[in-house]
């Protein structure tokens, strides 16, 4: 029994160090994204006519992962989906460390010239990436690190993504134990995840970035009548996310059934993204949307805004752009949980706060995950409201989810 705790001892620090380690290297690449996503996006809005060059930014980013994303053997990267598919069946090869600096690249490219994308894809797989390469230094040398802590480090590499980028450390150490298992937890990789997930938000923070947090105004009074409105915003949030992940897929399937090139297929998108654009004269579908989604939480914002983002990301996301679904997820669960408080008698900034973390807990199937988010960014008091909206939301969105290889 002593042998067996020293043994677990040794492990569990080792895998302590090795998470922290990782923490502190995602925590500052996602610094620097963040700070690079903002500057860009400056630029783009002093910019307008810059979407007019989106299909020529995707066929660079095309281009680029044609040529240089290629794993050992000649398969493609594919971005968080191999990541979940390593920790399920840990494999001989590594994470490519290309992955880090060509997500890195396609995402300021997706959202310099207006595309509808996110960032925790871009900070999750550049966290992998790195992590992958800290755990292979733990093996002795001329050996393979056992693959049940390989595992355990890339869980860990999924929660300092995911925890850095948002600024929300308690979430991101679930989503790390969440993500890989759709709605189901690991917990043999609870330490870890703590760990990396924690070190990266301080590493970020340290670095001088600091995180959007919005008010959600006063919660409802408990009662029967708000529990149900609560419920059924949650469907409501759940039938969105199954609709977004089926027709991501969707698109994303015919665009690589119709059109074979890789560097055509976001060259298509993003002249079907800047026509319609232009045809609408909006620019508030394009890139993160983070103002649309702040006065969500301030007063009525127009009905069309969640089913736009919708369209915009749905086809920036399917023709191969970079950058991730889950900002927009936020943007199109705020603004439509927004609208829904025209028809639930509810405030409209409570729904918008449901919506932020429900529509996203059904789309990539991680209610605790979202749960713990919506006390970290709204309070506690939300806690009971947002469970039951999770809930909801994953219940309804089905058992496909937007990391396909679980």
């Amino acid at each position: 029994m002593v042998t067996d705790f020293a043994r677990s001892l040794r492990e569990q620090t080792r895998l302590g160090l090795a998470s922290a380690a990782i923490g502190a290297l995602a925590g500052s690449a996602s610094a620097a994204l963040l700070v690079s996503l903002d500057w860009v996006t400056e630029r783009r809005l002093e910019n307008p006519w810059l979407i007019s060059v989106l299909p020529l930014a995707g066929f660079a980013i095309g281009w680029t992962y044609r040529w240089f994303g290629r794993r050992r053997g000649g398969r493609a990267i594919r971005g968080t989906d191999l990541i979940i598919e390593e920790i399920h069946r840990p494999t001989a090869t590594a994470i490519p460390l290309p992955m880090a600096p060509l997500v890195f690249f396609g995402t300021l490219v997706t959202h310099a010239f207006g595309g509808s994308a996110g960032r925790e894809g871009t900070a999750v797989q550049m966290a992998a990436s790195i992590g992958d390469r800290v755990a292979s230094r733990l093996a002795p040398r001329s050996e393979a690190i056992p693959g049940h802590e390989r595992r355990l480090l890339l869980m860990a590499s999924l929660a300092a993504g995911f925890g850095s980028v948002f600024g929300v450390p308690f979430a991101g150490a679930v989503f790390g134990l969440e993500a890989p298992r759709r709605g189901r937890v690991r917990w043999a990789a609870i330490f870890p995840c703590c760990v990396a997930s924690e070190v990266g938000h301080l590493t970020t923070m340290g670095l001088g970035v600091r995180h959007a947090h919005y008010l959600s105004g006063p919660m409802p009074h408990f009662s029967f009548e708000v529990l149900i409105g609560v419920i059924l915003a949650g469907v409501a949030f759940g039938a969105l996310a199954r609709a977004f992940v089926g027709s991501v897929h969707a698109t994303a399937d015919s665009f690589a059934r119709w059109i074979r090139s890789p560097p055509v297929r976001p060259m298509v998108g993003g002249a079907l993204i800047a026509l319609t654009a232009w045809l609408l004269r909006t620019d508030r579908p394009l890139g993160l949307g983070l103002p649309q989604i702040s006065e969500s939480f301030q007063g009525l914002v127009p009905t069309s805004d969640f089913a736009f983002k919708f369209v915009f990301t749905v086809a920036t996301v399917g023709s191969g752009f970079k950058g991730g679904e889950v900002t927009p997820l936020f943007y199109m669960g705020a603004t439509g949980g927004n609208a829904l408080s025209r028809v639930l008698p509810l405030p409209s900034g409570f729904l918008a706060a449901l919506g932020f973390v429900a529509v996203f807990a059904g789309a990539a199937n991680v209610p605790l995950t979202c749960s713990v988010m919506a006390m970290e960014l709204f309070g506690f008091d939300i806690g009971g409201y947002a469970a039951l909206a999770c809930a909801a939301s994953f219940l309804v969105s089905g058992s496909g989810g937007l990391y396909r290889k679980r």
